[in-house]
């Protein structure tokens, strides 16, 4: 397989090795070295059962692209590289979709954030790739997850696992439902955010964790990278993302509750990192809504989660019994903490 890949991006195979690399576990993804361990390329193959459509994001990764080339020709943009003939692409006989992209020299991710200045780090570049983006003619992005972050869509679900869904873990869950049930007032919140112009459709990642943003070794932010989710959309996908993954030290798979927390610190070094690059660009209707990026992102997993153990786990499956209520009760209580901190969050937002 590796073979056929390689010569079509114009690689010699006898001059390279292939290793899994990576932790992300949506895409396949390989590290491509030369004979004496130096890594090259990265190699991955395209999830098509979560990315229908594969050319959309070669053609959304293109566009970007060029655009960075002529308006910010000094960014560190981590695009694929084209083959002979242009294209970014190759199609196997079994329509598996790969793509190649350069190996960063002396750069590094990291699956977790340990340190306000991480966050910091982080949220920078994530706007700083918005800020540069916000010429874009955001109508030129194909969107390749539908309604991906579509909250009024995740509560329909939920209310429709409740009406459908397997009765007796609607009996076990039902404290968790009335309680998510009780947080409704964030879905009325997201319809008055899309008809409220104030709020402007920018190009969005959509996938803020840390692992998806590059480190130099002095632990700078050098770019971010798997832009697979980038479509328009509202800055409170991205800011809420890194609000549900930063903030606590354990993530949604912790079964301990009580080792969830809410930390200040690593609130403001988003906010910072974040205004400090788009401040000016932000709406001031935006920025009241800085806050509520947090709930809307945590809210909406929280819903997704215990919507698939209603429904039985068909849609993220589950490595154990009840693994889906384990998440959903991990954000639930995750929402809980961060409103509990709203209003002493809404005063550092003032501040800055």
């Amino acid at each position: 397989m590796f073979n056929n890949i390689l010569t079509h991006f114009g690689l010699t195979p006898a001059q390279y090795t292939v290793q899994p690399f990576g932790s992300g576990l949506i895409n396949h993804t390989w590290k491509i070295s030369t004979d004496d361990g130096q890594p090259r390329y990265i190699l991955q193959q395209i999830n098509t059962a979560v990315f229908k459509q594969p050319e959309d994001i070669a053609l959304n990764i293109g566009n970007l692209g060029a655009y960075l080339q002529k308006h910010s020709p000094n960014y560190l943009f981590a695009g694929a590289l084209p083959d002979s003939n242009g294209t970014y692409l190759y199609v196997d006989d079994k329509k598996r979709y790969f793509r190649l992209f350069p190996f960063i020299a002396r750069s590094h991710s990291v699956d977790m954030v340990h340190s306000p200045e991480q966050a910091f780090e982080a949220a920078r570049q994530f706007a700083r790739f918005t800020r540069l983006l916000s010429g874009f003619d955001t109508s030129l992005l194909k969107i390749t997850i539908p309604q991906f972050h579509d909250l009024s869509l995740r509560y329909r679900q939920f209310t429709g696992a409740l009406a459908n869904g397997n009765k007796l873990r609607i009996r076990d869950a039902s404290v968790l439902i009335d309680y998510l049930q009780q947080q409704r007032h964030l879905v009325e919140t997201y319809e008055q955010v899309k008809k409220d112009p104030g709020f402007r459709v920018r190009v969005i990642h959509h996938d803020t964790k840390i692992s998806n943003v590059l480190f130099d070794p002095q632990k700078k932010g050098l770019c971010v990278i798997d832009l697979d989710t980038v479509m328009p959309g509202y800055f409170i996908s991205d800011v809420g993302d890194m609000m549900r993954t930063y903030l606590s030290p354990v993530s949604e798979e912790e079964k301990d509750f009580l080792q969830i927390q809410v930390r200040e610190a690593f609130f403001t070094a988003i906010a910072q990192g974040y205004l400090g690059e788009l401040s000016n660009e932000l709406t001031p209707v935006e920025k009241q809504h800085f806050v509520y990026a947090g709930q809307f992102m945590i809210y909406m997993q929280a819903l997704r989660f215990l919507t698939d153990h209603l429904n039985d786990d068909v849609y993220y499956g589950a490595r154990y019994d009840g693994h889906n209520l384990i998440r959903a009760q991990n954000q639930a209580i995750l929402l809980q903490q961060y409103n509990e901190k709203e209003r002493s969050f809404n005063q550092i937002i003032s501040t800055i």
